[in-house]
């Protein structure tokens, strides 16, 4: 019979046509996490994937666990997270949000877990860290920070060139004038005098923090130490332990007014969902 003879055909074509739809489904289920959404924005600002493709994000645009960010030289970034916790960059940052996980339902499977790699940024905590403060954690090159339910600033400096340069030229010439037989170095000596340069004026390296409210907890293989409202904190690496500064040590976050606005005027709803087409760039 003809049907017959067709059959298998169309069996076969309809299995093929139900596993393609099975695999993009399949597919969808296991894409990125939308962690968060670009609420404001001063400047450009990049979004790398650990494939090697970027994008270039704007008001809007969606951020997803395990983004690379990367703000340009003049670039404030105000990003809110799906629990109503925000993050702002501040310009010369990059930072990657590792692994943000949240469904108001389903508190066991909190996670929020960052890097900070360069520059600074502006952290106020959502629900997750109200409710699973433990499952926060942000590091740097110098420490993780974990928080109490809190607002803080981490901050991080970088050696420039100038500062390792004069930072050498120390450390030889006060060599030199504790060493008798280091006469290789004695006519540098002599040219600068008889006194060590001095180091450029400046914050040393490593990272800094201000806390604003609440309580954060930094913590080393060194040590740990916890901050308070109104303290400053410092440690240069991870072989040395956190410590409470006196004073502000020249912290400097001045994002646009319009974002202080924009993060009072849209603190009691979700960010707005993306409908904005991004440039990618591969």
């Amino acid at each position: 019979m003809p049907h017959s003879n067709h059959s298998p055909v169309l069996r076969r074509c309809l299995q093929g046509l139900l596993l393609l739809v099975l695999c993009a489904a399949f597919s969808a289920g296991w894409a990125a996490q939308v962690a968060a959404t670009v609420v404001q924005l001063s400047g450009p600002l990049l979004a790398k994937k650990a494939s090697g493709a970027a994008r270039i994000l704007s008001l809007r645009s969606e951020v997803e666990s395990g983004d690379m960010l990367v703000t340009e030289k003049n670039t404030y970034a105000l990003l809110k997270f799906i629990d109503n916790s925000e993050i702002t960059l501040k310009p010369g940052t990059t930072f990657k949000v590792e692994d943000f996980s949240y469904d108001a339902g389903k508190p066991d499977a909190d996670s929020a877990s960052f890097s900070l790699v360069k520059g600074g940024l502006r952290s106020v905590t959502g629900l997750l860290g109200k409710r699973n403060k433990e499952k926060f954690s942000m590091k740097t090159p110098s420490a993780t920070i974990g928080i109490r339910g809190t607002t803080f600033i981490a901050d991080l400096v970088e050696p420039s060139a100038e500062a390792l340069a004069a930072q050498q030229a120390y450390s030889l010439a006060s060599t030199a004038a504790l060493d008798p037989l280091a006469a290789p170095l004695r006519p540098l000596m002599l040219a600068q005098g008889p006194v060590a340069p001095a180091l450029p004026p400046g914050r040393a390296p490593g990272l800094y923090v201000q806390v604003i409210d609440g309580l954060i907890h930094v913590s080393n293989p060194a040590g740990s130490n916890s901050f308070s409202a109104g303290q400053f904190g410092f440690t240069p690496s991870f072989t040395v332990p956190p410590v409470i500064l006196p004073a502000n040590p020249g912290i400097q976050f001045s994002p646009p007014p319009v974002f202080s606005q924009s993060t009072a005027a849209g603190s009691s709803g979700a960010p707005p969902k993306s409908n904005v087409v991004d440039c990618e760039v591969r």
